[in-house]
């Protein structure tokens, strides 16, 4: 049935737009995509990843930042997020639970976002 995943949707605050823009493309660098013209006037960003999916941002009338659940993105080098984490004030904490290299930060709403070098594999 299920073929994989298409895109994840993260909950934003009404105006968020600009700083999505700075988060999702100039600090993880992920391309913008323009939203269906039905869809524009809801608000929210559009952004590629580099193996097709999507994520986007959408407008959430009673905003409550998401501290939980959360976005899980892979890189192949977690150093060179941690520096340009900092390039651009990311504040982001390093989990060494596992034996999986990750850190978890917050997009600029507070909803956490996690990050691992390489992917989970259980």
């Amino acid at each position: 049935m299920i073929q994989g995943l298409d895109h994840v949707q993260v909950n934003a605050p009404h105006g968020h737009e600009e700083d999505a823009r700075a988060f999702f493309g100039a600090f993880l660098g992920l391309e913008e995509l323009q939203k269906p013209e039905a869809l524009r006037g809801n608000g929210g960003v559009w952004f590629a990843l580099p193996d097709g999916r999507q994520i986007h941002t959408g407008v959430t009338a009673a905003f409550v930042p998401s501290e939980k659940g959360h976005v899980c993105l892979f890189c192949n080098d977690l150093d060179a997020v941690l520096v340009r984490a900092e390039q651009f004030g990311v504040v982001c904490s390093l989990d060494t639970r596992l034996p999986l290299r990750r850190l978890y930060c917050s997009d600029p709403w507070g909803n956490r976002t996690e990050i691992v070098e390489g992917r989970h594999t259980q």
